[in-house]
């Protein structure tokens, strides 16, 4: 089997931090979100792995080659976004040969047992019930769980059962055959050509889809998703850092994650943030935040913040003469 991580979308989002960082590689609890897809499809068995890149692909084809040598990774450029079912389209040479596929999108962090997808005996979609469907691919399904058909981002949603980004398909080639005609026909939702439609007609050609749905799904990309998914994995076990440094006149209210090599003083960092490796923080009040690699944060409070790598951030210092029954607000 083989992965198929498409990430060459923009990210536009989450700019101003993807003009210059692939969604990707922006940091939460202490992870990339794509390390934590990777070790997920590595602990279930997924070797193989097929990247669709694109808006800067090059520095997530170094983060993979650094952080993970010895993956069997293909890199498949994408020069023209038009949807997720042209990406798989594009990668078709790198995948025809796969007796099944997986795909998972690059910019989402799922809690779902992935075993139990991949055990399942047929082409699978993974989903998950929300409130308002409008603006996802939606999932119709009859009594004994077959999908009857799929349609992506419905007006009037006839079910309450959304895509997440995770589909098995077994019948690989089948899968091609019918994005290449989509795209042969002009066959178009939104504007693009859409991974959803594709599966639409393998269902309308007699292939079946099963479902399984996830326990969370997190799909990071904006800013509050962002800072939402880092609290709720600080607030697990494995991923916050209890073994630190003895920081110099610092408070620190866990859970946080804190890189290697930082600097921090006079500061009180935490509950909810992540921060990356080789970063200076003094005379500051950090929360509820992720900071990037190499940052530097002085004389400034912090809170539901993503500040990016390389970035400097410094307060104004005030020296204040008060009278009485005086109120000054500075927020």
């Amino acid at each position: 089997m083989k992965a198929i991580i498409p990430v060459a979308g923009a990210g536009t989002r989450l700019r101003p931090h993807t003009y210059t960082q692939p969604k990707p590689l922006i940091p939460v609890a202490g992870k990339t979100i794509i390390s934590f897809i990777i070790e997920q499809l590595l602990e279930v068995g997924i070797d193989d792995f097929v990247f669709i890149i694109g808006h800067l692909g090059e520095k997530i084809k170094n983060y993979v080659g650094r952080e993970f040598p010895d993956l069997k990774s293909t890199f498949v450029l994408q020069n023209q976004r038009h949807g997720l079912g042209h990406a798989i389209w594009t990668a078709r040479e790198a995948i025809s040969d796969a007796e099944e596929i997986f795909i998972i999108l690059g910019d989402t962090i799922f809690d779902v047992d992935l075993k139990k997808m991949l055990d399942v005996d047929s082409s699978t979609l993974g989903i998950k019930k929300i409130s308002d469907p409008r603006n996802f691919g939606v999932v119709e399904f009859d009594s004994d769980g077959i999908v009857t058909r799929v349609v992506e981002k419905p007006k009037i949603p006839k079910s309450d059962m959304a895509l997440v980004g995770l589909y098995k398909i077994k019948e690989v080639q089948n899968l091609l055959d019918c994005i290449a005609y989509n795209i042969d026909n002009n066959i178009q939702t939104i504007g693009e050509y859409q991974l959803t439609d594709g599966i639409q007609r393998m269902i309308e050609n007699g292939v079946q889809f099963k479902t399984v749905q996830v326990a969370n799904w997190f799909d990071c990309g904006k800013k509050e998703i962002l800072l939402e998914t880092n609290q709720m994995l600080l607030d697990r076990d494995g991923y916050a850092s209890y073994d630190l440094p003895n920081f110099d006149n610092t408070i620190i209210v866990h859970p946080v994650s804190i890189g290697k090599n930082c600097k921090i003083a006079n500061s009180i960092i935490g509950p909810h943030v992540t921060i990356g490796n080789n970063t200076t923080i003094d005379y500051s009040v950090v929360q509820d935040s992720i900071i990037g690699s190499y940052a530097l944060i002085e004389e400034v409070v912090l809170k539901q913040s993503v500040v990016g790598s390389d970035a400097a951030i410094k307060g104004l210092s005030q020296s204040l003469n008060i009278g009485d029954n005086t109120e000054i607000d500075f927020s």
